[in-house]
């Protein structure tokens, strides 16, 4: 029997890069075929001429033995192919019924009947999604489950799941491998694209690594060590353990005292948060997506204002303070969004990567900008933090991937050595070689004094880098643990309102 999937030489370039050489792969029946890489390796290109959203330059794509030209989704979609994005396409006002038929010729039409079939379908899978429900009023792990449902609707038996657990909890994340291996016994074939390791260990029957555009290997994943996928992706040893030194017992650095903050519709996002972050200290803050801490991240670094409480940065109040003059006090942000919050998109690597430096030598003297040194500073970090762009510096932020957008922000205020670092997913999306150096970056600045605030939605990455935990459970701090105390069981039941300190306000 021939593969369900098998594409033949497939090179396709962009101008100044080549994203796919000569890439072949096969996905059998009834498989779940990993595709494993770092940033810009070339995944997500070679898995958009499969489902029609780029045409190879050349190469062949076979469905089932039979070579097909997919022109396009429809294309894509008529040959049972349908893709699960990494950024979901839902309309937020919608329902979820009205999302799985959008697009459809019956669409509006006797949606009563629409909705009892999708609530059927769901039921059959196991997926649990109401089909009454707006997606605005459903969780993150929920809308994926629509993006899955709405690919399974349109009778796609091919499935591609592009980074799916990115925005994913751990929770939600063991309960969409559950849902693929579901799928996988009901006749259904996947590609998956991770950067993580484990999970590729936990549901893949192969794994085929790419790295620069190339294909390093396809290996079978019961027979090979995480570790070894590492190297193939990156093409050197990767140590999956982070060695972390004694804290320090330093002195208060970062205090928030009572802090409620509202949400975008004048709901209360967090309620009278209290916590600090000391010198030399990684306070790690827990909880479960839509419980308040994006809401909180922002206020702190002042880009949403706190409605009451206080905030103090080494001693002075800065709860009214501007965004410039608390990073003229030392504090840093890693925002969540890197294209809204962290980056001008139509500026150059290199101007963002000075963006906050324009203002004083040696970036500027008497009102004019040395670009000289602006581009000097900008090297030195898309160096350290290999920030991969065509044209280095001078490359437009919009022309970047999404990963390196990423390795930019955090390497720029990394680089500018701050009091108090608001880390924000810091490492999402990310391969496991720029996960490691980031991770050492983290602990570095620890260990010269930085009090680092580290927020993310990897359980495993807390645990792993933070002297103590801050869990976050409804918008309200439900305590916060040492280092000790803070597993993922104690931790887990925080985050969903229960356990120790669950009572906390």
């Amino acid at each position: 029997m021939p593969p369900v999937i098998e594409m033949r030489n497939i090179t396709k370039t962009f101008p100044g890069v080549a994203a796919n050489s000569n890439i072949s792969i096969t996905l059998e029946e009834g498989e779940i075929h990993a595709l494993l890489g770092e940033n810009g390796a070339g995944k997500t290109t070679l898995m958009g001429v499969l489902f029609g959203l780029h045409r190879p330059d050349s190469g062949s794509v076979y469905i089932r033995g039979e070579k097909r030209r997919i022109a396009g989704p429809p294309d894509a979609a008529a040959l049972g192919i349908g893709m699960v994005h990494q950024h979901f396409k839902l309309v937020p006002a919608f329902t979820v019924t009205e999302n799985i038929m959008l697009g459809t010729k019956r669409f509006l039409l006797n949606t009563k009947k629409a909705a009892a079939d999708i609530a059927a379908l769901s039921a059959r899978h196991g997926l649990g999604v109401d089909p009454h429900a707006k997606i605005e009023a459903v969780s993150v792990g929920m809308q994926q489950r629509v993006e899955i449902l709405k690919m399974l609707h349109r009778n796609a038996d091919i499935l591609i799941f592009d980074e799916p657990t990115a925005v994913l909890t751990p929770q939600e994340t063991a309960e969409l491998m559950k849902i693929m291996r579901s799928l996988i016994s009901q006749g259904k074939s996947i590609i998956f694209i991770t950067h993580k390791l484990h999970e590729i260990k936990a549901v893949a029957d192969r794994c085929t690594v790419l790295r620069a555009g190339k294909v390093s290997g396809t290996v079978n994943v019961a027979d090979t060590s995480a570790e070894q996928m590492a190297e193939m992706m990156v093409g050197r040893k990767v140590s999956l353990n982070v060695v972390k030194p004694p804290p320090r017992e330093g002195q208060p650095v970062f205090a928030a005292q009572n802090i409620t903050v509202w949400g975008a519709r004048r709901e209360t996002a967090v309620r009278q948060a209290s916590f600090e972050v000391r010198e030399g200290e990684i306070l790690g803050l827990a909880g479960v997506d839509g419980n308040g801490q994006s809401e909180l991240a922002e206020a702190l670094a002042g880009l949403r204002k706190i409605h009451s409480g206080s905030l103090t940065l080494r001693g002075k109040d800065i709860t009214r303070a501007s965004v410039k003059k608390r990073m003229r006090q030392g504090l840093a942000h890693i925002p969540e969004d890197r294209g809204k919050r962290g980056l001008i998109l139509d500026f150059s690597l290199a101007d963002n990567l000075a963006l906050a430096l324009y203002d004083r030598p040696p970036f500027s003297r008497h009102g004019l900008r040395d670009f000289n040194q602006i581009n000097l500073y900008a090297q030195k970090i898309i160096s350290d933090f290999d920030v991969r762009a065509a044209s280095g510096g001078q490359t437009s932020a919009r022309a970047m991937s999404g990963g390196n957008r990423q390795k930019a922000v955090v390497g720029r205020e990394m680089e500018r050595k701050p009091a108090v670092l608001i880390a924000v997913q810091p490492t999402r999306g990310l391969d496991v070689g720029s996960i490691e150096y980031i991770h050492k970056r983290l602990l570095a600045l620890r260990e010269d004094g930085c009090a680092i605030l580290l927020v993310s939605l990897d359980l495993d990455e807390i645990l792993e880098l933070s002297d103590r935990v801050a869990v976050i459970s409804r918008g309200r701090i439900a305590g916060v643990l040492g280092a000790a105390e803070a597993d993922k069981n104690t931790v887990g039941l925080m985050m969903a309102g229960a356990g120790k300190g669950a009572e906390v306000t």
